[in-house]
């Protein structure tokens, strides 16, 4: 063997000993798809930011054909490629990169059992450092390679900017209260539901009942009182937290409204809001 060919093998080695925790679940989820950014959903995008500790664009300069014989856990279908790309950006992220960085990746094969050819096209990659191997990448999930297009940057990038903005609407982690209370009058009375967060701030969902009117509501990632008939608009973090993660019917001991008719009430209205939310729409997963 040559010592080209030596250094390579020890590259790989050395690659996939320290990616090998996330090609592991390659065998259950579609494996590295270069897909296009705009051929993905905001919450495929927000998923893979959010679980991101670094977000690179890169233009892959390399890639090499990793053997199937060592490559385990690797999806039917799909090889395995030591990637070598250099570095244009990071979007977001602290560790130090250097010009170039590598990682691992895996991607469907065509009847050929060739891949697409990549090489120069430029790529987000969404990963974390690798301890104690400078320039090496982990990618978060089997598919973290993503396309570069002028569309899927600009998403991304309005997607980064809300996620490290200071008043970023907490991750919902299910739902705690749920209360209605009927006004004075008939056809009055106000729903509010409130949810446990990873950080445990508070986050909450009023819906105001009028008499004569259609149900309004809002949300409030704060101590505020919700902003009641403006709700979230779609493909936005706060849109996102709640349509992605809200359970599809509450916990039966979270509605500690009073009445049985109330508590049916307090249901309607959540189901409403999961409605008015729509589907939250992935095909990464």
């Amino acid at each position: 063997m040559s010592f080209k060919s030596q250094h390579l093998a020890g590259l790989l080695a050395g690659a996939y000993l320290a990616l090998a925790p996330v090609m592991a679940s390659a065998q259950a989820a579609p494996g590295g798809l270069p897909a296009a950014s705009n051929e993905v959903t905001y919450a495929d995008v927000a998923d893979l930011a959010d679980s991101a500790g670094l977000v690179v664009q890169a233009q892959i300069a390399k890639m090499v054909r990793v053997e199937d014989a060592r490559a385990p856990g690797l999806t039917p279908g799909h090889g395995r490629f030591y990637i070598q790309a250099n570095t244009k950006a990071l979007l977001t992220g602290k560790a130090p990169l250097g010009e170039s960085v590598s990682y691992l990746v895996d991607l469907p094969l065509d009847a050929r059992g060739k891949a697409a050819k990549l090489k120069k096209q430029d790529v987000f990659l969404f990963a974390r450092a690798v301890p104690g191997r400078p320039g090496e990448l982990q990618l978060v999930t089997p598919t973290a390679q993503q396309l570069w297009t002028v569309r899927g940057e600009a998403r991304l990038r309005a997607i980064l900017g809300e996620l490290v903005s200071p008043d970023a609407p907490a991750h919902i982690t299910g739902v705690r209260e749920l209360l209605y209370v009927p006004g004075n009058l008939a056809g009055q009375g106000e729903t509010q539901i409130f949810f446990t967060t990873r950080d445990n701030s508070a986050a909450s969902i009023t819906v105001r009942h009028e008499p004569g009117a259609a149900p309004v509501w809002g949300v409030s990632f704060s101590e505020l009182v919700a902003d009641v008939g403006h709700p979230p608009q779609r493909d936005t973090l706060e849109w996102y937290r709640l349509a992605c993660f809200l359970p599809n019917l509450p916990p039966a001991r979270a509605n500690i409204s009073g009445s049985y008719a109330e508590q049916q009430q307090a249901l309607s209205d959540y189901r409403m809001v999961l409605g008015d939310l729509g589907v939250c729409s992935r095909t990464l997963r």
